[in-house]
Parts: C-alpha cells; structure tokens; sequence
C-alpha cells in the first residue's frame, strides 16, 4: 500500500524534480517507508511506500526488461504469484518478487488487458517512455483512489488531491456545483470533486493519456445473472469463496490483524482470519459502544481485542485534520471513529481486514427489506400512494415520512443510498442563490439507474449503491482514514471471485426470513455463534446530536456557523435556527448540521489557511 502523484507539463527535468518531491512529501502518510521517482523532459512520477510485500526489494518505480516502460503503483494484487507463472512461460524476466512487477510485465504481454486479469485492489500508472504515452487504471470496485487534472498544459495525477497543491501550476479553484449534491449525499457525488477541474477516475475504469488527448474506457461492471441453486449450495459456494478470498488477502510480510465490531460481516472475516488481535473502538454514552460484543467474541475465538473510548473532545479536536485527509468534505460520523480505530490499530499492525462489501453484494442494508406493512400498504392503489409518497418526500422529516417515500415512489424517484440529508426545497432554504446551480440528486442517480432498467427493485438499489455509496463514502473514508495513519486496509468480501457468486443469488434470498443478507449469515453462521450472525448492522453510530445539545460544543458549532466566510455559501439565520431548533429538542437536524458542519471545517483548512 503506497501513494503516487505525479504530472505532465513542458518543465525541464531538474524543475520537475523539486516539484515531484513536494508533492510526494505531502502524502508522505501514505508511504513512510520509502520514496522513488521517475523524471525525464515528458514526466514525473512519484512514489511513497508503504513497505508490505517483498520488504527489501519492492521499492518502486519499477521497469520493464529493456526499461521502456515504468510503472507506479498504489494496492495490492492477491493473484500476483499466479499470473507471474503465466507470464515467466511467455519469457518474461523478474528482478523483484512483488506485485508490482506483475502488472508492468502483464501490460507488455496483454496491454491494456491485463487490468480484467488482477484480483485486488488498485491504482497505478505506466509510462511508455517509446510511445510517449501514459496508461492508467483503477480497480473493479475503486477500493483505491485516484484523481487528475487536466488543462491544455498540464496533466497532474495522484491518490490524494492534496499532493497537486503543490505543483506551482496547479490552480486551486472551488467546484461551486459539488455543494448542491454533497448536501443530499454527505460526500462528494459528482466526477468532478469539490476543486475545480479535478475528476475522479471511476471505478473499473481505465485510462491513455497521450499528446494531450485523454481516453477513459469501461473495463468492469457488476452484470446481475440470477443462478437456480438451493440455499445450501449457495451457502457453501459463499463459504468457500471467502475462505479463499481471505487466505489470498493474508499474504503479507509484515503483521497482520481485523477490525471487528459486533456485526456479522467483521464477525465472519475474523472467525475465517483467526488473527493474533483484533481492533474496536466506541464511545462512552449507551447503545454508541460495542466494544463488549467484540471483545466476547474475541474471547470466545481466543483472540487478544484491542480497543479505545473516543471522548467528545477528541471527537471535535481532530474533525479538521479528518476534513483534511479526505481531500473533499465528508460527512459520515463514522469516519471520526474509523480514524482514531486506525490509529490506534497501526501502534500494533501494518496490514488489518475488514468487513466492507458485505452489504452491497449480499443485500445488507435496512432499506433494502419489505415489511408486511409495506406489502399491505402497496395493495392500495398506486396513484393514491405516489401522491402522498410526493408530498412526504419535499417535506421535512416527520413521523411516517419515509413509509409513504419508499411504498409510495419508484426506486428511481427517492433512492440515493444509505443517507439522504437534504431535499431540494430545504436546501433552498439554507443555500444562497449561487450555490443552487448544481445537480439535483436526480441528475447524479439517473444516469446509474438507467443502466438496470430491467432489475427488480432491490438490485436497483444494490447496484446504485455499488456505484455511489460504497466508491464515494464507504471506500473513500476507508482509504483515507487507514492511510493517514500508514495503515494498510483490505476488504475480502469486496472481491471480484465474490462478486461472482453475489452476483448470481436472488433476491429472494437475500431479503428473507424478515433479516437482510439472509443467505450470507447462514453461511457466516457456519464459522459463528448464531447470535453473532444474527446480529443487525450496527456500523459506527455516533452520538454528536447528543452532543451539540450541550454548551460546550453547541458554541463549538456556533461560532463556526456565525464566522464571516460562511455568508458566502448559506444563510447563517436559517444554520442558527437549525442548531437551537436541535438543541431545544424541536427537529432532530443533527445530520444536516454535520454535514454542513464538515463543509465549512473543509472549506476554511483548504481555502483559508492553506493561502
């Protein structure tokens, strides 16, 4: 696990090598171990290292034979010994035993072929110093991330946006339609990011980049084809791809644990692992905690947990180095816990697995099940529930609302994934005239829906949340939280051989017997105490609406709202009213103050005090 940056432009060598080493050191969390470049008049790439497989001889760039080509490369290839067989019976000649010379000698051997061939996660970049061309790639799911900007002079790309704030022709301009969406969404929907003229190469997409011309195609998408099999095939064929998935995520030369919480997707990957430790955070307030449940499950597996309390004040204290390290503003809680759970992890790891994916693939999310109450509600008639399904949905929160939404409009017509903050006659209300241009969620969710027309309702959702929830929120906070604190993330059940069986179980078996991913938790059960796999998803709640009712960080949040620059994006009356209309009790608006909360955090480290 690494971080690359690097850019095109017409600077001679010995300018680019100052320019690549500040870019480099400014990601240095991603790479402490190392460093490596590669410059001539056309290029410069840099690399940090995070040093995890082959210790002494992994450093990068890496080349080719003839050293015509040169790659650098962020992620880990789990299939990287069996395509360097392959690719040895064709000739090729190795000099290190990483992975990262796999893919250079898989591009020489299949070009732009050989990303359908990894099993893994990445992002990389080879210069083909013959054709004067760079070719570019992203994994299936986006587990890693990867930018660029682009004008007609300049081509700069890398893992993290902040790296480019160092290239002296980089133009640091805010993208004033990402803040229309982001207020529905809490993260950054749109390719384009919160700075102007950045875009994020999208997942399962590759790219050449060659006389200035820039040619992004599709290489991966999930294709739904629903399999005829019994429950207990299913099962075993689950319980069989993540026992593999799980030993090839293993490889490793240097230690190794899990995250785990009480739910059943950490649960099952730490059964399967069986690590030396495992890690949980929580808080202090009840029902925000579920150190107890992780560590009895430990326990119980004769595994050593290791966990923290996060305190409120630690909570706000580090909020603006969080909106730092997610180089775009981002509002899911649970990525305070998440970075304060990887620091406290990398004090004893380098490499730790997690349970992302499970919902996305197996169907595991509450908004994914049908209640009776749903079934006998839908048996009214349809023009009656989309009328009051309209009105419910551009109202405020109330009790009921999100019944009439969800039984009473298409998925295409309310979905956006696990949050939905705010609508578009609220964000009327508190965004000035100028920030109203952008996208209306609709224009950011259509172009994806549209490609599942035919799906049933649920693999609608899924497939929504594959392209959007899961890339943007839940990847992303994964990716940046892990690697500002040199911590190596892996994900098993995010898998491309996985998603080859989730890809064909129906629904049915995915919402049944009234539990989400109804035929993963029969599978997790064989390895778990049946109430673990039992057990709801939890995630990181935390309780910052709680928090904000007291004084202290009440006027923490206060006297933010009411600073100066804050006038250029909302109306500060209608933020204030929110804020006393939550800690009085009146509307619960705890959501919608966070995440304007994080914009404003983001906006003044990025655009304040970094000029």
């Amino acid at each position: 696990m690494c971080g690359i940056t690097g850019f095109i432009d017409k600077t001679p060598s010995k300018a680019k090598e100052k320019i690549i080493k500040k870019m480099m050191d400014r990601i240095i969390h991603r790479g402490p171990d190392s460093s490596g470049t590669y410059i001539d008049n056309e290029v410069a790439l840099g690399f940090r290292r995070l040093s995890i497989i082959d210790l002494k001889g992994g450093d990068q760039p890496i080349y080719n034979e003839d050293k015509s080509l040169v790659i650098t490369f962020n992620g880990e290839i789990y299939n990287f010994q069996e395509l360097r067989k392959e690719l040895e019976k064709k000739g090729h000649k190795f000099k290190t035993n990483t992975d990262t010379e796999v893919i250079i000698h898989g591009y020489e051997e299949y070009s732009s072929e050989i990303v359908k061939k990894l099993r893994g996660m990445f992002a990389f970049v080879i210069w083909d110093n013959n054709k004067k061309e760079l070719f570019g790639a992203r994994d299936h799911f986006g587990i890693k991330p990867f930018y660029y900007y682009k004008t007609d002079e300049l081509f700069i790309y890398g893992s993290e946006i902040k790296s480019f704030l160092d290239h002296p022709n980089f133009k640091k301009e805010l993208n004033k339609e990402a803040l229309k969406p982001y207020l529905t969404f809490q993260f950054s929907a749109l390719e384009e990011t919160f700075f102007k003229n950045v875009f994020k190469l999208k997942e399962g997409h590759m790219f050449t980049l060659k006389d200035g011309k820039m040619n992004i195609e599709e290489y991966y998408d999930v294709n739904y084809e629903i399999k005829d099999k019994t429950d207990e095939e299913f099962i075993e064929e689950i319980q069989d791809k993540i026992e593999k998935s799980v030993e090839c995520h293993k490889r490793s030369d240097v230690k190794l644990g899990a995250f785990l919480s009480g739910g059943v997707d950490s649960s099952y990957i730490v059964a399967t692992l069986m690590p030396d430790k495992t890690f949980s955070v929580g808080f202090e307030r009840e029902h925000f905690n579920e150190i107890d449940h992780a560590k009895n499950l430990s326990d119980l597996l004769k595994i050593e947990n290791v966990n923290k309390v996060i305190s409120p004040d630690e909570f706000f204290d580090n909020l603006e180095d969080i909106m730092y390290y997610s180089d775009e503003p981002h509002a899911n809680m649970s990525a305070v816990p998440l970075y304060f759970l990887s620091k406290m992890t990398k004090e004893h790891v380098t490499v730790v697995l997690s349970g992302e994916g499970a919902d996305e693939l197996f169907g595991g999310y509450e908004s994914y099940a049908i209640s009776n109450q749903d079934l006998k509600y839908r048996k009214f008639p349809k023009f009656i529930r989309h009328a009051l399904g309209k009105i419910a949905f551009n109202r405020p929160w109330f009790h009921g609302r999100k019944f009439l939404v969800r039984n009473g409009l298409s998925v295409e017509e309310y979905y956006t994934g696990s949050s939905f903050i705010f609508n578009e006659s609220e964000k009327k209300k508190v965004l000035n005239k100028e920030y109203l241009k952008g996208k209306d969620f609709h224009e950011v969710t259509k172009p994806i829906f549209d490609k599942v027309k035919d799906l049933d309702e649920i693999s609608k959702m899924q497939y929504l949340d594959m392209h959007l929830w899961l890339v943007e929120d839940i990847l992303l906070k994964a990716d940046k939280m892990t690697m500002a604190n040199s911590l190596e993330l892996r994900v098993p059940i995010l898998d491309r051989v996985v998603m080859d069986t989730a890809r064909t179980i129906p629904t049915k078996l995915k919402i049944s017997h009234n539990t989400t991913k109804y035929i993963f938790r029969q599978a997790a059960y064989k390895k778990l105490p049946e109430e673990w796999a039992k057990r709801p998803k939890w995630g990181f709640p935390v309780p910052f609406h709680y928090w904000i009712k007291e004084d202290k960080y009440y006027n923490l949040v206060k006297d933010l709202f009411e600073e100066e620059f804050v006038s250029e994006f909302f109306n500060q009356k209608e933020l204030l009213k929110m804020l006393n209309d939550q800690k009085l009790g009146k509307k619960p608006y705890g959501r919608k103050i966070y995440t304007i909360y994080c914009f404003l955090i983001w906006y003044k480290r990025y655009f304040i005090k970094e000029n």
